[in-house]
């Protein structure tokens, strides 16, 4: 492990297959990708309305090899080419992870290759470092389906979580409203579309902060937005469903940039970074920049292709690990439905 520490240039094959992606990545030094290869399964789970996990566990057996195969082509390396395998072992759906971690096992052993075990989480805040030139310190806001909180990033690996989620996290409520409005899966890119056509007209309600606690809450949004439905059919009035979805995408957004905003003046840092497959909204990502610009704060976001789950930022969050002297996993490792934050 010391010597591959010490290696200037360091190639890492990554492995992704927490959800309903089956994703496989080459990259060097934490930031170079050299290959990104995800083999979706939305249209599989569309007519369900969400992800069915049994069958995105066998669609994972049916694809991993081929994605495999095809990253490793496309980045033109073999498998002597290849420093490390980085699998992500938690958190998400536990069929999906153990087939990514038993082939990354598999892989590890015939290869004779050094196996890391990768937090989905750390994952999506590395994804910040692809083909980019932030560094830590720096404060993140994670937005996924699975996790809302903010985290101060004190080095490549270490963070103190600063604010989470009581219940509901904001992907997750993006979905249950887009559902609510008989919106297609995935709900948060079809919300987004919607909130285009409309006007912010609906108040909903938010966490009042009181001292110094800082949370997000995304079950009452959601159960208000449901109730609003409900009331307007027994009414039988007709649903504003563009004006719905913008006053929605308002609130879910409005509570993400105050925490930010509270969070950053007490940390007093000057980079903000955004990760998560919400990180993708546009008008999240406009709000940012309208609040943290003018202070002087510089904000940071992933680029499309590395917002929603792939490969490539698990194998950065590898490298950062490599770098550190973070030990490597051994032939017990196991998957994991929940992982720490920070």
């Amino acid at each position: 492990m010391s010597e591959l520490k010490d290696r200037q240039n360091i190639t890492v094959l990554a492995i992704e297959s927490s959800c309903d992606e089956t994703a496989a990545a080459v990259v060097r030094n934490g930031r170079q990708v050299l290959s990104n290869v995800i083999a979706s399964q939305i249209e599989i789970h569309r007519r369900f309305g969400g992800v069915v996990p049994e069958i995105a566990s066998r669609n994972h057996l049916l694809s991993v090899e081929s994605v495999v195969d095809e990253a490793l082509k496309k980045a033109g390396v073999t498998k002597d080419g290849i420093d490390a395998i980085a699998v992500t072992y938690g958190a998400g759906l536990l069929g999906a992870l153990l087939v990514g971690v038993s082939y990354a096992k598999a892989l590890a052993y015939s290869w004779q290759k050094p196996l890391y075990a990768v937090s989905h989480v750390e994952g999506h805040i590395a994804a910040n470092y692809l083909e980019s030139d932030l560094e830590p310190p720096y404060l993140c806001m994670l937005c996924s389906g699975g996790h809302t909180a903010v985290l101060s990033v004190e080095d490549y690996i270490h963070s103190t979580l600063i604010a989470s989620t009581r219940d509901d996290a904001a992907g997750e409520a993006f979905d249950k409203v887009a559902r609510v409005l008989s919106l297609p899966y995935p709900g948060g890119p079809e919300i987004e579309k919607l909130a285009k056509e409309g006007k912010p007209s609906i108040e909903f309600p938010h966490p009042k902060f009181k001292g110094r606690e800082l949370y997000f809450s995304y079950s009452g949004l959601k159960t208000a937005v449901i109730n609003y439905v409900h009331n307007a059919l027994q009414r039988g009035e007709e649903i504003g469903r563009a004006d719905l979805a913008s006053s929605f995408q308002e609130a879910a957004i409005y509570q993400m940039s105050t925490v930010a905003t509270l969070a950053q003046k007490r940390t007093g840092l000057d980079k903000v970074a955004i990760a998560g497959g919400v990180s993708a909204n546009k008008r999240l990502r406009e709000v940012f920049d309208e609040i943290f610009t003018p202070l002087g704060v510089k904000v940071y976001y992933p680029k499309l292709c590395y917002c929603t789950d792939n490969a490539a930022m698990i194998g950065g969050a590898c490298y950062f690990m490599i770098k550190k002297g973070i030990k490597q996993a051994d032939m017990s490792l196991d998957a994991k439905a929940n992982v720490k934050l920070g």
